[in-house]
């Protein structure tokens, strides 16, 4: 009775005294590694029939063009503004700085930074813009904006009182869809009307970032439509207690930062100095935030103290870099056409020589595996087509 008891075990069906769960877990196995059987709903009549009546329903309450399909075909390539710095127009993607964005440009004192953003003002005038600078810290000098080619009698000028007038003077020029590059000098110098009109050592805590951030919520929606470009020059303060890392930080909250598709880091790192006088700047920009392009790119150029970023010199280190320019002790050759026994002779020539130095320029755009216009002058290519492609 025994035996027959343990003959009659569910677990012996093979003989094994173990049993063999096998066939129930290759059964499963099975079915998981089968066919799959999920539904395509996006074939589904009734669920298509359901989203165009949203969409409808959509576009008639908001307007047309409030929503649609992605489908490619209305991509354009972002069209952007030179810096004045080839180096730094390639850091950046190849078109500058581009259109309908906020720009965030920081640094310590006298590293360049609104010097920078005058030569885009330049360049934009250049291609037809109109262009803004709202002079918070009431330092803009005409003359030296004058040498970096700004026109000034095209040149909107503002200097507010208070932050809020300030915002909301930048908040009527891009509504306007009139302005293509609106400089705001600077953040730090945007002071909230209760700092203004409060006593001194009255503490306003978070008053600035408060206003930056209501600001660019506002604003943000409007630049893109209005493909008008935004910078903000930014100044930086050090944090209390910080013992490792970077203490440095930039003024007016976190909203900005967040914000920006461009965050320029720019600094000074030597002094151009010629028979013991400082003439010029070494200057290395840093972009340590690119939304239309891969950050992290450094570009390095002169700020000379008598017409700003040296264009040719640019132009000139480039080229080395790139083998365009041959570089043989200290003269430097283009193909068959010396240059110049040292560096400032070849920049003096290539600034003598427009047509040269334009051909240079586009042998180091075509070297970069950048989309080049032959016919454009002043104007770098505009890759940003394969650029964001190459991104996504």
């Amino acid at each position: 009775m025994a035996s027959s008891g343990s003959s009659s075990s569910p677990t012996g069906s093979n003989g094994s005294g173990n049993g063999n769960p096998s066939a129930t877990t290759t059964g499963l196995a099975g079915s998981a590694r089968g066919p799959s059987t999920q539904t395509d709903y996006s074939r589904d009549p009734a669920r298509e029939s359901a989203l165009t009546r949203a969409v409808q329903q959509i576009e008639k309450q908001f307007g047309r063009g409030s929503v649609m399909k992605l489908d490619g075909n209305n991509i354009k390539p972002i069209d952007g503004i030179p810096t004045g710095s080839l180096s730094l127009d390639i850091a950046l993607g190849g078109a500058g700085i581009p259109k309908g964005r906020v720009i965030e440009i920081f640094g310590p004192e006298s590293s360049g930074k609104t010097t920078l953003t005058l030569h885009i003002i330049a360049s934009s005038q250049k291609m037809g813009g109109v262009a803004a600078f709202i002079d918070a810290e009431h330092a803009l000098d005409p003359a030296w904006a004058k040498r970096l080619g700004v026109k000034l009698d095209d040149l909107l000028v503002s200097q507010p009182d208070t932050g809020e007038q300030a915002l909301e003077i930048c908040e009527l020029l891009v509504r306007s869809n009139a302005v293509d590059v609106i400089v705001i000098d600077s953040v730090a110098a945007l002071i909230p009307r209760a700092e203004i009109e409060g006593e001194m050592g009255d503490s306003h805590m978070g008053l600035q970032a408060r206003l930056m951030s209501q600001a660019l919520r506002k604003l943000t929606g409007a630049i893109s439509r209005s493909k008008t470009t935004v910078i903000f020059i930014n100044q930086i303060r050090e944090k209390i207690g910080v013992m490792f890392g970077n203490p440095e930080t930039t003024t007016g909250g976190r909203a900005l930062k967040f914000y920006s598709s461009i965050r320029i880091d720019v600094r000074r790192t030597q002094t151009i100095k010629e028979a013991e006088v400082s003439i010029g700047a070494r200057t290395r920009a840093r972009v340590v935030k690119n939304k239309i392009a891969p950050p992290f790119r450094d570009a390095e150029f002169d700020i000379m103290f008598d017409r700003g970023i040296s264009y040719e010199g640019d132009l000139l280190d480039l080229a080395v870099t790139c083998n365009v320019v041959d570089k043989s002790g200290a003269w430097f050759n283009y193909k068959t056409t010396r240059l110049g026994q040292g560096r400032e002779n070849s920049k003096h020539f290539l600034t003598e020589n427009k047509d040269l130095a334009d051909e240079i320029r586009q042998a180091v755009l075509l070297s970069k595996g950048l989309l080049a216009d032959k016919s454009a002058k002043d104007v770098p290519a505009e890759p940003a087509e394969e650029l964001a492609g190459a991104k996504a």
